[in-house]
């Protein structure tokens, strides 16, 4: 019998790190706050990849990479994301190792190798990528410029989670270059509505769609757009973001196209992502003390059939039954697993699957084949059913779509019945220090309120949602005027 996960009541933390590796999805390695994803970890990563990869292409973007290495001085042109970023850089100041004179055991740095110019380990890509777009834009018929990277960064994190929050992680990093402000918008707006869309219909994650304050705001960007997600625990995860830089980079790298007068004017930009960190927000939006739950979409094995027999007869006759299952559900494009391991009895399997968050279990033993039925568990709900052999393909086509669905109808559920409208400081202090959630409320814009109020409660503005309703009112901490509300929650 496998070991018991700690409850999410009692130990929120615990429980996911818990989660994390037992599951199999990921460990921390010898780098301090970096982490090795696990095969099974990186099997879901590869799956987010591919459906937003599609995505972007669908909507007109191709991939390209750029180096892992900014120069300084290319790091510092744009003054507000050099200042940014600048505490989480990590440095390269020398190219070469020697032997310790004083032990031929030990390396040490070369003094002799240091460089000329210092090299920053990007923690984002906007310098390089804008440096080298001053190179490919003449002419207004260069433009737009529609570039993806998948990639690592690194940002020297002080405190690190497992996927949540590491000094390197992976991600994709899209930066545009567009002839017009209003072209440049649209493409920002695009791009969140985009994650959005995948955040919902592929993860089965409902979002909050929105604007994030100046404070919160993106360094070096006029604006940030936003998706945030609501975890079982109350707090907010920001999920992805896409940025409308305006002519910020285009400025400071002096990039510009002549237009169809041949007049010269600077280009707009947007940069947007998404990390490893929806790895985080699937575990932490879905799972329960069982372990891992997964969206069908997502699950890299969407039904396992487990073996229950005595003696190599039962088995065999079991494997015939199942071979033509597991290819039939192929055939239908269902990844399906028959686990026939012998060195683990079913019970320990059954655990380890749930564990795994593996949305459908069949298992057939020997009455099954007399009654020509097997016994399907779903995961999502943990309950079990007997289906007819000759109906289990129609049946599981039917479960995973319906696991999918219901997976997100619970998530909204859960994120509707946390949202919490409060009109005065002393009902937001209540519900940020209880239950927690997204907190609705006015705000009177000014960033000194914002700092005075997450310096009190630890809560941040998350978003000024889209769909912001003009609402006018009086400041919950300032007694300001308010022209709508704003969702403050705690965060990650």
């Amino acid at each position: 019998m496998a070991e018991k996960l700690t409850s999410r009541q009692t130990d929120y933390s615990k429980w996911y790190n818990e989660i994390v590796v037992k599951a199999g999805l990921a460990e921390t390695s010898a780098v301090r706050g970096c982490m090795v994803i696990k095969p099974y970890g990186f099997a879901i990563w590869e799956k987010i990849q591919s459906e937003l990869d599609k995505k972007f292409k669908e909507t007109g973007h191709q991939n390209a990479y750029f180096p892992l290495f900014v120069p300084k001085s290319l790091f510092e042109a744009e003054e507000k994301n050099a200042e940014g970023f600048s505490k989480e850089c990590a440095v390269v100041t020398h190219y070469r190792l020697k032997n310790d004179p004083k032990d031929s055991t030990k390396l040490i740095i070369d003094e002799q190798a240091k460089l000329e110019e210092e090299l920053i380990v990007r923690p984002t890509s906007e310098a390089i990528i804008w440096n080298t777009y001053k190179n490919w834009i003449q002419s207004y018929r260069d433009l737009p410029i529609l570039v993806n990277q998948w990639a690592n960064v690194v940002r020297w994190e002080m405190r690190t989670r497992l996927f949540l929050r590491t000094a390197e992680f992976l991600w994709q990093e899209g930066h545009t270059a567009h002839a017009t402000k209003e072209e440049a918008i649209e493409e920002t707006i695009l791009i969140n509505n985009l994650y959005a869309d995948f955040a919902e219909n592929f993860m089965a994650i409902p979002v909050l769609k929105g604007l994030k304050s100046e404070s919160e705001r993106f360094a070096g960007a006029d604006e940030t757009y936003c998706i945030e997600g609501l975890m079982q625990d109350g707090k907010a995860l920001q999920l992805g973001t896409s940025h409308f830089l305006g002519q910020n980079f285009a400025k400071a790298f002096d990039v510009k196209f002549a237009n169809e007068d041949g007049k010269l004017s600077y280009v707009w930009a947007t940069s947007w992502g998404v990390s490893t960190r929806l790895m985080g927000a699937l575990i932490m939006t879905h799972s329960d003390d069982n372990g891992l739950v997964l969206p069908p979409n997502l699950a890299p094995i969407q039904v396992v059939i487990v073996p229950i027999y005595k003696g190599l007869d039962q088995l065999k006759k079991i494997t015939v039954e199942a071979n033509k299952i597991v290819s039939d559900l192929k055939s239908k494009g269902i990844s399906v697993k028959y686990d026939d391991r012998d060195n683990f009895k079913p019970g320990y399997k059954f655990n380890d699957y749930e564990l795994k968050g593996v949305p459908i279990r069949i298992s057939i033993g020997p009455r099954d084949l007399e009654n020509r039925t097997i016994e399907l568990a779903r995961r999502d709900n943990l309950t079990k059913s007997v289906v007819q052999l000759d109906s289990v393909v129609i049946q599981v086509q039917k479960i995973l779509k319906d696991i999918q669905l219901s997976l997100f109808n619970r998530a909204q559920n859960f994120r509707d019945k946390n949202i919490t409208e409060v009109n005065n400081f002393k009902e937001f202090e209540k519900i940020i220090t209880g239950n927690g959630g997204f907190v609705s409320a006015h705000w009177d814009g000014t960033i000194e309120t914002e700092l005075k109020i997450k310096n009190l409660t630890k809560a941040t503005i998350r978003c000024i949602p889209i769909d912001n309703k003009k609402e006018k009112g009086k400041c919950i901490f300032s007694g300001k005027e308010s022209a709508g509300r704003v969702i403050f929650a705690k965060s990650y």
